[in-house]
């Protein structure tokens, strides 16, 4: 198999596991599952793909959940996509009060989780 498929494998049954485990979590999160493998698997992407980031990742993935309601991690990631784009249209979502604001929401969870999971890794 190769790396990529078993880190696949690896971040598949680590959702599995943290769905059947956190049933507290899982009232207050609605992210739908591919949201959550695909933050996942990003995240790995960026830190390693041991099993030490898988953990971390998925740690940073429930304390992001924890944080942010769904619909605002959506639309954060949407500016920040959009962010992308080339010309004029692409001011829209870059100096905005709402696109900065969601923005802003986004990465103050994503560095909590970033504290509380990736430390002493």
């Amino acid at each position: 198999m190769s790396a990529s498929g078993c880190a696949l494998r690896m971040v598949l049954s680590a959702v599995a596991a943290m769905s059947l485990g956190a049933a507290s979590a899982a009232v207050a999160n609605d992210y739908p599952t591919e949201v959550t493998v695909d933050y996942v698997l990003g995240c790995m992407a960026a830190n390693g793909q041991t099993r030490e980031s898988l953990v971390a990742c998925s740690c940073s993935a429930d304390i992001v959940a924890s944080i942010l309601l769904y619909e605002r991690y959506e639309e954060a990631s949407t500016f920040l996509s959009m962010m992308q784009t080339q010309g004029e249209a692409s001011t829209l979502f870059r100096e905005t009060a709402k696109s900065k604001a969601a923005i802003q929401d986004l990465r103050r969870a994503q560095a909590e989780g970033e504290m509380r999971c990736f430390r002493g890794s």
